[in-house]
């Protein structure tokens, strides 16, 4: 479903700044971040409340625009796009999964993992043989017919990463995915995402707050007041995700 450029990275930021408005003087959430973030890479951006991490995801991923600077996906200048065009490459190139599932509560499971992609122009039929093979990835097929409420947590988490991954997205982008989760929980569905990194190259990049969690990555992202304040890999540790 999705055409790649494979010469190019995955995601740029060039010089990027997000002012927001809310009170007597603008802030500023996320302060000239230059990055790039090449194909296949695991990346965790990290930080405390408030540092911007969530902003500089939702300009990554094309759900918020730049107040300055410009954001490219697979090569394509965001900033050129008008709002259908960028909707059109959002939706082919990322998928979202955030701290809630926001799964559709009348579907299945397996319709709201197959409703991506026959929004997308796949056939029904198609659309749902794939939506069971994700979600025997996840090791949910014998509750696809369920629906959200009758779901976990943790199933429920692992149903909207089902659904992030049904269109082949080159990035899958996510906001405190395990926000909601227990322990145990969260470390399995990390465990499955560095597994399906590593198996498929996906590109996964994740805010977290959890230290543990983000050590799983390639490559740590930290922001304090909306600057970069460190880029590289995890500090080896005795036991990772």
């Amino acid at each position: 479903m999705t055409s790649v450029s494979t010469h190019e990275p995955a995601l740029r930021a060039q010089s990027v700044i997000k002012e927001l408005r809310g009170g007597d003087e603008p802030v500023l959430a996320v302060r000239g971040t230059s990055l790039t973030i090449p194909r296949g890479q695991f990346v965790a951006i990290t930080g405390p409340s408030g540092s911007g991490k969530s902003t500089l995801l939702y300009l990554l991923g094309a759900l918020d625009r730049p107040t300055s600077g410009r954001v490219y996906i697979d090569g394509q200048d965001t900033s050129s796009l008008a709002d259908p065009a960028l909707a059109a490459l959002r939706r082919e190139k990322i998928g979202f999964v955030f701290q809630f599932h926001f799964l559709l509560p009348e579907l299945t499971a397996l319709d709201n993992v197959a409703l991506p992609m026959m929004l997308s122009g796949v056939a029904q039929p198609a659309a749902r043989a794939q939506a069971e093979v994700l979600l025997d990835r996840l090791e949910l097929s014998h509750r696809k017919a369920h629906l959200p409420h009758e779901l976990s947590g943790g199933q429920q988490q692992r149903v909207a990463l089902a659904r992030a991954l049904a269109n082949s997205p080159l990035v899958l982008l996510g906001d405190e995915p395990t926000g909601n989760l227990d322990t145990a929980n969260s470390l399995r569905v990390y465990e499955w995402l560095r597994e399906h990194n590593l198996q498929q190259g996906q590109t996964i990049v994740l805010v977290t707050h959890n230290p543990e969690l983000a050590s799983a990555a390639d490559r740590i992202i930290e922001l304090v007041d909306g600057a970069v304040v460190n880029d590289s890999a995890p500090e080896p540790t005795e036991a990772t995700v």
